[in-house]
């Protein structure tokens, strides 16, 4: 069985445009089912500042990339990582394998959390080059400072 990707969500702009965080995350999880490494998608994610929520921006990026509706999940509730996990694992068939889709800064403590919610994951991200150098500044330093909350479960 090939592994769902899970998608997680990142801000939506003004008029439902996908944020370039987004469309990043959506474009590398249709290039691995192009690809055929995962079976479906799981767009994850609910409405932020924006709408519409974040998994159906993901599903709609999916649909225009020709993707076939039968690959396309949501998980439209969730607004932290944490939950776009456990949320989008209590959607799957128990022990689906699955493939974290998100940024390489992100990704530790993705990794954490499906650990600590017993999700049978992996991670792939889209390269470092496609992030910009203030959005580099701007989330290594928040994202080492969710890693070490992860861990202590502080969040």
């Amino acid at each position: 069985m090939l592994p769902t990707a899970l998608i997680l969500g990142a801000a939506v702009w003004p008029g439902g445009l996908p944020s370039p965080t987004l469309s990043r995350r959506a474009a590398h999880g249709i290039a691995l089912f192009k690809a055929s490494e995962v079976g479906a998608i799981m767009g994850c994610g609910g409405v932020g500042r924006h709408g519409p929520s974040e998994a159906e921006v993901i599903a709609r990026l999916c649909r225009e990339a020709g993707l076939p509706e039968s690959a396309i999940l949501l998980e439209d509730h969730s607004t932290s990582t944490r939950e776009n996990l456990v949320n989008a694992k209590a959607l799957l068939p128990e022990g689906t394998p699955v493939v974290i889709v998100t940024d390489p800064y992100h990704a530790p403590r993705a990794r954490v959390m499906a650990r600590q919610i017993g999700l049978n994951a992996r991670l792939s991200s889209p390269p470092w080059h496609e992030i910009g150098p203030r959005q580099r500044l701007r989330n290594i330093p928040r994202e080492a400072l969710g890693l070490a909350a992860a861990v202590l479960r502080l969040r």
